[in-house]
Order: structure tokens, then C-alpha cells, then sequence
């Protein structure tokens, strides 16, 4: 099958809910075009070496592998808006979409890029940001948002997960504060 069959099956994961919306990760993540790195056996990728935003996705793998995930790098099907990543820990598959967070950009608009995407987002921050910018900026994007369930940050050796449960929180900015610059 070709990399343009996974990039359907990925439009196909927005009609699903539920159980069928895990056994189609589960599905999309066994395909035999996913091939182990030969540097690192927990990233596997269909190729896309050549793409731009690669090595923005390699590095992101690379610390997921460090907080105990393994990682699927999806197929970027220009044209098509689909997620980045499936996340598997503990035999729990999530699909996220990167957003490498390099300067001041705004985060809540790059969070609200990726709806309709996935319902997790993972921001890898490679740059210091604001924390009261970032913490509200995820706020909102909660707010905006009816789908969205998790943003993931991966800050330094840091994994930070914040929930919407977490968000509706009283004591939200106080413990994401605590979380993210200890």
C-alpha cells in the first residue's frame, strides 16, 4: 500500500469515536511501510526524510522516546491536515499534532492550528516562553475548543500534560506554574 492509503486512513480516524477510533490507530501503527530507525528501534517512520518539517518531528520523537513512548512519524500528505504523531505507552495509542514552539509566536494560535487535526496537541518548546503567555494560551485554546483533550509539553527533559480537567481546575495557573518552571 502506498503512503497515500495511511494518509487516508488518518482523514478516516475524524469519523471516530471510541473504541473504533484506538483500533484504528492501532491499525494505522501496524501497517508494514513503518520501518524502526536504525539509530533509535522506538521511532518508526514511512520515509519523509526529505521533508522540511523532519528533523522538527525527529527531535520531538527523539524526547518522546525519552519519557517512555514509542513513536509513529506520519506521513505528511501535503494537502491534507493530519496529525504528526501516534504516541504508544503502555499500549495506550494517542495521536498528537507537533507544534515546535522556536520563538514568541503566540502559542494559542498555533494550538488552535492544529484542530480538526487531532485532539492532542504536543508542544515542544525549544525556546524560553513567556509561562502566564503559555499557561493562557492553553487555557483558551481548551475554551475554543470542545474536542481538544490533551496538550502534551515537552520543555527540557521535562513531559507536562495538561488536561482539560486539569484546566477547569480553580487551581490551574498555580499548578501548571508549579509544573512547568520548577
Amino acid at each position: 500500500m502506498a503512503l497515500n492509503d495511511i494518509a487516508s486512513e488518518l482523514l478516516l480516524l475524524h469519523g471516530l469515536t471510541g473504541a473504533a477510533y484506538v483500533s484504528k490507530l492501532k491499525e494505522i501503527a501496524a501497517r508494514r511501510e513503518f520501518h524502526p530507525l536504525v539509530d533509535n528501534p522506538c521511532i518508526f517512520t514511512v520515509g519523509g526524510e526529505g521533508d522540511a518539517d523532519y528533523p522538527y518531528l525527529l527531535g520531538a520523537a527523539k524526547k518522546a522516546v525519552e519519557h517512555g513512548y514509542q513513536v509513529y512519524i506520519m506521513p505528511n500528505p501535503h494537502g491534507q491536515r493530519t496529525a504528526d504523531f501516534i504516541f504508544v505507552r503502555r499500549n495506550v495509542y494517542k495521536l498528537f499534532d507537533l507544534k515546535t514552539i522556536s520563538g514568541k509566536n503566540i502559542v494559542e494560535a498555533q494550538l488552535l492550528s492544529s484542530v480538526g487535526q487531532s485532539n492532542r496537541a504536543l508542544l515542544n518548546m525549544t525556546s524560553d516562553y513567556n509561562p502566564s503567555m503559555l499557561v493562557r494560551g492553553i487555557k483558551r485554546y481548551f475554551e475554543r475548543n470542545d474536542e481538544a483533550l490533551e496538550v502534551l509539553i515537552f520543555k527540557g527533559k521535562k513531559a507536562i500534560s495538561v488536561t482539560r480537567d486539569l484546566t477547569l481546575s480553580a487551581d490551574f495557573y498555580r499548578i501548571f506554574m508549579r509544573r512547568y518552571v520548577k
